[in-house]
């Protein structure tokens, strides 16, 4: 038996805004899926999900799910090994305190520790491997996990312990093969194993990454990597620059394949960039319309906006279900956008927004605060960018203050952090970080209240939406989920 774990949600206490965004395993549901095909008994340990509303304080963090002892009470006799998902950088400190207590209760089982190479939130393993070790982790597993955890699997099942310093991808503490290569034909991969997950608890959280609307979601990867190589993004690291996809006909089939399993009506995209073939977002459009699927689709994980063509794609895409769309402008300053490696076309973004207002699919602007070399005026031109956006009918912002993810370009920039989780979109450790979250702060207020003047109407539903929690934006839902975080610190333990 092979056991996967995907680790407690952790929170910072001081910001529960910006930190404790849930995101299902999907990188882990593939890999159950793919060890399943492959004949490998597998158990999922959802130690997040299977008890959401469970809450412990540990210094400035809080951590949401299974304690310790409820998680090595989960663990099979016949466990032969334990993979553990890094899902993404601020739930470090959940991964490598997880691992810690697997080797104290389980010194002889085997403990791998998996990579996520699809989302930005993610962080490079290699690179911080020794934290790893030091808690008694004795493989880590880097690069697309799928194939390579069902070689891992069968070597550690057959204790063919000298075949695995053959597998890319994988390290110990004596050696580090480098990823080789990445799944080429993605529509040969099995569905993500979802029957394995507590779904119902996630669904009843009613917060998401993306907003939520409906009583349930499943997120889909349609595509993996990106093109292009944003200086503060981990995604170039770990993708080497590559955009794979998967066809439409792939695509909407494991749509109609959860439709007709789960009843489920809503799908978010969580693809670093979904977009790169606009022919391949209108072909899925017209996939889902011909098959006659009622469903809601969003782009929830942000997206370029060039690579939308026009606003015909707009309407097919508003057409087949799509409600809401993420794209990620960063700053209104072209010097740093030049120095963070982002192309940018301010007209064509304006033109597309305005699309997306008038056929009712709502949209976010993402931008990031305190890049390297960052000025007070570059602050100001976000500033203004932000006004021009809200009045062509932006729905909503999200600011982020820059940190360093051990991957990305500018990772060796910054210093002052102690701890891994601190590295997330409110790193409190910055000499600046309170001069940062003042603008932050302002301009979200100056945001609301352009979008009262423009859009009166939009920011007068919001209260409505909050109370039913039917969520058509993040700034909706976000308060709602901050509330429950509130709620759930006030009464945790320390621990």
């Amino acid at each position: 038996m092979i056991i996967l774990i995907n680790p407690n949600l952790v929170v910072q206490r001081s910001d529960p805004f910006t930190t404790g965004i849930v995101y299902m395993p999907i990188g882990l549901a593939y890999i159950a899926a793919s060890l399943r095909a492959a004949n490998i008994p597998v158990k999922v340990i959802d130690a997040f999900a299977e008890q959401p509303y469970q809450a412990r304080q540990n210094g400035n963090f809080l951590l949401l799910g299974l304690n310790h002892m409820e998680i090595i009470e989960r663990i099979p006799d016949d466990t032969r090994a334990i993979f553990v998902y890094a899902i993404n950088l601020i739930n470090h400190l959940s991964t490598v305190e997880i691992v810690y207590a697997i080797k104290q209760s389980h010194p002889n089982i085997p403990v791998v520790v998996v990579e996520n190479t699809q989302t930005v939130t993610a962080y490079s393993l290699h690179l911080v491997s020794r934290e790893f070790y030091d808690a008694g982790a004795d493989y880590i597993l880097t690069g697309e996990g799928e194939h390579r955890a069902v070689r891992l699997a069968k070597a550690l099942l057959s204790s063919e312990l000298e075949k695995i310093k053959g597998i890319d991808g994988v390290g110990s503490q004596n050696f580090y093969n480098s990823p080789c290569d990445v799944i080429t034909n993605l529509d040969n991969l099995p569905f993500p194993a979802w029957d394995l997950f507590p779904l119902q608890n996630y669904w009843k959280l009613r917060f998401a990454h993306g907003p939520q609307s409906t009583k349930s979601y499943l997120p889909l990867l349609t595509s993996r990597g990106c093109p292009f190589s944003c200086r503060f993004c981990v995604a170039p690291y770990a993708n080497n620059q590559k955009w794979r996809s998967r066809s439409s006909q792939n695509v909407v089939d494991e749509i109609e394949f959860f439709v007709n399993k789960y009843n489920v009506q809503e799908f978010h995209i969580e693809d670093m960039n979904p977009t790169v073939s606009d022919q391949r977002i209108r072909d899925i459009c017209n996939e889902i319309l011909k098959r006659n699927l009622k469903i809601i689709w969003k782009i929830v994980a942000g997206t370029k906006v060039e690579t939308i063509k026009n606003e015909e794609t707009i309407d097919l895409m508003a057409k087949s279900g799509c409600k809401y769309i993420s794209i990620s402008p960063e700053t209104g300053s072209s010097r740093l956008l030049e120095l963070m490696h982002k192309p940018f076309d301010l007209k064509h973004a304006l033109s597309i927004i305005k699309r997306m207002n008038q056929a009712g699919i709502y949209s976010q602007a993402c931008f990031v605060l305190g890049f390297p070399d960052e000025t007070d005026n570059d602050r100001q031109l976000t500033h203004a960018l932000v006004r021009d956006l809200t009045r062509w009918g932006v729905d909503e912002i999200a600011l982020f203050i820059i940190t360093p993810v051990p991957g990305a370009a500018i990772y060796e920039n910054f210093h002052g952090f102690e701890f891994l989780s601190e590295l997330n979109f409110s790193p409190s450790w910055r000499t600046d970080y309170h001069k940062l979250n003042n603008f932050r702060l302002h301009l979200y207020t100056y945001f609301l209240l352009w979008k009262f003047i423009y859009h009166p109407f939009k920011i007068l539903k919001q209260p409505l939406n909050f109370l039913r929690r039917n969520f058509n934006t993040k700034m909706e839902m976000i308060p709602y989920r901050a509330l429950v975080y509130k709620y759930l610190d006030l009464f945790s333990k320390k621990k």
